[in-house]
């Protein structure tokens, strides 16, 4: 059946098409950064380790923290760790793949959006893959390394449901983080200067995933859940492989809604992009 699109009626197999064109043009924008990256191997080696160490700075603030209290909001570091590790985990992943997107206020401001407008690829995919940068693989490595000291050291029942858990929040967090770029992104089709304001949910909603839920206010844990739902990253399944309870007392099937949770996500950030690109109306000069 044929599917109303923004300005005409548009098959599902030309979506289809559509999709496929951005992946393949996706794929050869990144191989041509890679390619750039590697031919200075040295400097890509030292930018990711730089990259890794960084990162871990975040979790050598947790371990401080635990150098001088035995548990942060009732929960032991192997169980913050767990949480660290989801967290950094799916949002390195994002951030290797979606990790530009920051950038589209200054081409906003600056015209050279046009210029992405005038190619036969898909903007989003241009954007997404511009200045691709393997370096982040050094976040990621150091979110994998806390995931394997957590499930190795916390003290939790290993069932086949539990593993499958880890996973499933891994990837489902990425997708939900990956929304949140690319909506942070369409906002800057008329803010132009607010990817400071995109940062605070993505690089702060990690960092507000790393710690457990009791040691924030009520209020904000609504937030997270029902308006900008971080929480479904990783905090309401791990708690569940924890055996942990959420504090606004939800059901426990909420657990396994991020997936879901994730596709709608999803599905509303690929409309707020097609919004703030049809608004789009460049400089002017």
């Amino acid at each position: 059946m044929p599917r109303r699109g923004p300005d005409r009626w548009v098959p599902r197999s030309s979506r289809g098409a559509a999709l496929r064109d951005g992946l393949r043009a996706y794929g050869l924008i990144v191989a041509m950064w890679v390619r750039s990256t590697m031919a200075y191997r040295g400097s890509f080696v030292m930018t990711a380790f730089g990259n890794f160490a960084g990162s871990a700075l975040d979790f050598v603030a947790i371990l401080l923290m635990f150098s001088h209290v035995d548990t942060l909001g009732g929960y032991s570091l192997p169980e913050v760790a767990f949480l660290y590790g989801t967290s950094a985990t799916a949002f390195g992943l994002t951030d290797l793949v979606l990790g530009s997107m920051d950038r589209l206020g200054r081409r906003v401001r600056d015209g050279t959006l046009d210029t992405l407008l005038l190619r036969p690829v898909p903007v989003l995919a241009q954007v997404a893959a511009d200045r691709f940068a393997l370096r982040r693989l050094g976040r990621i490595t150091q979110g994998l390394l806390v995931l394997g000291y957590a499930v190795a050291s916390v003290d939790v029942d290993w069932t086949v449901l539990r593993v499958l858990m880890v996973p499933m929040m891994v990837l489902s967090g990425a997708a939900i983080f990956a929304a949140v770029f690319v909506v942070g992104a369409a906002f800057q089709f008329w803010a132009q200067d607010a990817s400071e304001v995109q940062n605070s949910f993505t690089y702060g909603g990690t960092t507000l995933l790393q710690y457990p839920p009791t040691v924030f206010a009520q209020d904000l844990l609504r937030g997270v859940t029902f308006l900008v739902p971080l929480a479904f990253v990783n905090w309401l399944p791990a708690l569940y492989v924890l055996g942990r309870e959420y504090p606004l007392d939800l059901p426990v099937a909420v657990a396994f809604l991020p997936p879901v949770v994730a596709a709608g996500c999803c599905a509303l950030a690929g409309l707020a992009w097609r919004t703030g690109l049809r608004a789009y109306r460049s400089t002017g000069s």
